[in-house]
């Protein structure tokens, strides 16, 4: 049986979310938040890459609640353009990401994590082991 390992990304416009999955590609946990003002987010997702060993990244796509992919996607799309040319052999898969944001908000008040500073530091890469725990479950 192989495993495989995955790295998650909750890609927005000021900051991108990070989670990793465990080594056997079950569980996902947050990584990191990476602050697009201040680091170059394509150099740290291929530095990631590198440090967690895999090659194999599970991206959110937003989408209206109909369905439809608006002016974020595109810029998502994008950015994972801008992976591919950096990272060689890239393996991109895409889940759409819907009211992740909204789960992973929710599920820091429940943890009692107050003040919009305090959760605007996690929820992203809280977001981004949604998604990518999403995309573990769907491959069971």
């Amino acid at each position: 049986m192989s495993f495989k390992k995955y790295l998650s990304l909750d890609v927005g416009d000021v900051r991108i979310g990070v989670a990793r999955s465990d080594i056997m590609g079950m569980l996902a946990s947050p990584l990191e938040v990476i602050d697009r003002k201040k680091t170059k987010a394509v150099k740290r997702v291929a530095e990631l890459c590198k440090q967690e060993n895999t090659k194999s990244l599970v991206v959110g796509i937003p989408k209206s609640l109909d369905g439809t992919e608006k002016r974020q996607a595109e810029k998502v799309r994008e950015f994972i353009g801008k992976l591919q040319k950096e990272i060689e052999g890239l393996e991109i898969f895409e889940v759409d990401e819907r009211l992740t944001t909204v789960s992973a908000d929710r599920i820091l008040t429940e943890m009692s994590v107050k003040g919009a500073i305090e959760k605007r530091k996690v929820v992203d890469k809280i977001a981004a082991a949604i998604i990518l725990q999403t995309f573990l479950d769907m491959k069971k």
